[in-house]
C-alpha cells in the first residue's frame, strides 16, 4: 500500500495506472472530495468475485479529503491483503493521513518535473498534432508549466486549438499565464515558501531572502510577506538593530497603501534591512523562558515591596518598602523585583552584538 504525495500534474495517476497493469489487478478508482463510503462499499462487494480474479488496485485521489471514520473503513481489507491501496495527495500526509493508514502505507514523495522532461512531453504533444512550434515557444512553455506536466499539455490544447498553424511567443505567454509556480494560499507549499523566506533572512542571504519575496508577490500573497517580516523584526534580528521594526512596520504600511505591483519596492527594501542586518534571538529567548516558567507554576507571588500600595490598607497588608531608583546614582538601585521562588532566574542573555554589549558594559558598571 502507497501514498503517492506531490503537486499535481507530474505523474502520480499514471504510476497508479502502471502498476495496475504490471499487477493485472483490477483498478478502481475514487475522488475523495466526492466519494463517500457507500462508494467504497461497493468496490469492497467485487472482493474475490470475477469482476476482480486477481485482486483489486484502488487509487483513492487526494485522500486528505476523506475524513476519519472514511478513511478507517478501508483498514480492514488493507489489512488482510482484499484491496491494495494507492492513495495520492497535494497535501502532506502526515498532516491529513490517520496514522493506523500511514503505518500500512509507504509514503513515496513525487516532485515537480524539470523543464528539460517537461520539453519531451511538449515536443511529443505537437509532434502527434503534426504542427510546427518554434523552439522558443516550447521551451517557454516547459519552462512556465512549474514542472506540472498537465499544465504543459493544456497550454500546448489551447495553442493547436486556437489555428496551430503561426504558434507565437505572445501566443505562448497568453495561454500559459502565471502557472510558472506552484503556490496554494492554504496549501503545504504556501508554508514552505514562508518558512523559506524567515530563514533565508536569519541565514543572511539577502538574495534567496527576495526570490521567496517574489514567490509571494507573484501569488498576490501580499498579507503574509508583510506578516512574516513584521515577526522576522523581532524575532531573528531585534535587539542588535532596535530601529529594524520601526523601518519594516513603515515600509509595510507604505506597502498595503500602494498595492501591487509598487507595494514590491518598499517590501524588497525591507528584505534586504533585515537580510544584511546583524542577528540577535535573546528578546525571544527571554519571554520564551518566562513564559516556561509561568506554565509551570512558578513566580505566583509578586515581592511586597513593589505590588500597589495606593489605597489605605495598604500597610496593614504589608506592602510597602519599594525604593525609587530615580533617588540613587545610575538611577538604579539594587532591590528584589522577582517573585521569591525564582528570584535568582536569569531570563534575559545579552546577545553578542555591538548593540546589546554596549547596554551590557553600561549596565554592568552601574551596578557593580
Amino acid at each position: 500500500n502507497m501514498i503517492f504525495y506531490g503537486p499535481s500534474g507530474v505523474g502520480k495517476t499514471t504510476v497508479a495506472n502502471i502498476i495496475a497493469h504490471q499487477t493485472s489487478k483490477t483498478l478502481y478508482k475514487l475522488n475523495a472530495t466526492t466519494a463517500s463510503i457507500s462508494d467504497i462499499k461497493d468496490i469492497i462487494a467485487d472482493v474475490d468475485t470475477l469482476m476482480a480474479p486477481n485482486g483489486i488496485l484502488l487509487y483513492l485521489d487526494e485522500i486528505q479529503y476523506f475524513n476519519k471514520r472514511q478513511q478507517q473503513s478501508l483498514l480492514e481489507f488493507i489489512e488482510n491483503g482484499s484491496i491494495t491501496l494507492i492513495a495520492s495527495t497535494t497535501e502532506n500526509p502526515y498532516f491529513y493521513v490517520y496514522n493506523a493508514i500511514l503505518s500500512r502505507c509507504t509514503v513515496f514523495e513525487f516532485k515537480s518535473v524539470p523543464a528539460a522532461q517537461v520539453r519531451k512531453a511538449v515536443d511529443r504533444a505537437f509532434k502527434i498534432s503534426g504542427a510546427d512550434c518554434p523552439e522558443q515557444v516550447a521551451e517557454y512553455i516547459s519552462v512556465s508549466c512549474g514542472g506540472d506536466v498537465r499544465k504543459a499539455m493544456n497550454a500546448c490544447e489551447m495553442l493547436l486549438a486556437a489555428g496551430g498553424e503561426n504558434i507565437t511567443l505572445e501566443d505562448a505567454e497568453a495561454v500559459s499565464q502565471k502557472s510558472a509556480m506552484r503556490y496554494d494560499r492554504d496549501g503545504d507549499s504556501h508554508y514552505d515558501i514562508l518558512s523559506a523566506f524567515q530563514k533565508s533572512i536569519r541565514g543572511s542571504d539577502p538574495d534567496a531572502a527576495v526570490h521567496y519575496l517574489a514567490r509571494l508577490l507573484e501569488a498576490g500573497d501580499l498579507a503574509s510577506a508583510c506578516r512574516r517580516l513584521l515577526v522576522t523584526a523581532s524575532e531573528d534580528i531585534g535587539l542588535a538593530y532596535p530601529q529594524a521594526i520601526t523601518i519594516v512596520k513603515s515600509c509595510v504600511d507604505s506597502a498595503f497603501q500602494l498595492g501591487l505591483p509598487e507595494a514590491r519596492i518598499p517590501l524588497a527594501e525591507a528584505v534586504i534591512l533585515l537580510a544584511t542586518a546583524p542577528k540577535s534571538n535573546s528578546a525571544i529567548r527571554a519571554v520564551d523562558a518566562a513564559l516556561s516558567d509561568i506554565r509551570n507554576g512558578k513566580g505566583t507571588q509578586i515581592p511586597s515591596t513593589i505590588q500597589d500600595t495606593h489605597y489605605s490598607g495598604a500597610k496593614k497588608l504589608g506592602r510597602g518598602g519599594y525604593v525609587y531608583p530615580h533617588d540613587h546614582p545610575g538611577h538604579y538601585f539594587d532591590q528584589q523585583y522577582l517573585p521569591d521562588d525564582i528570584r535568582d532566574a536569569t531570563y534575559y542573555e545579552y546577545g553578542d552584538n555591538k548593540t546589546e554589549q554596549l547596554a551590557k558594559k553600561y549596565w554592568d558598571e552601574i551596578k557593580k
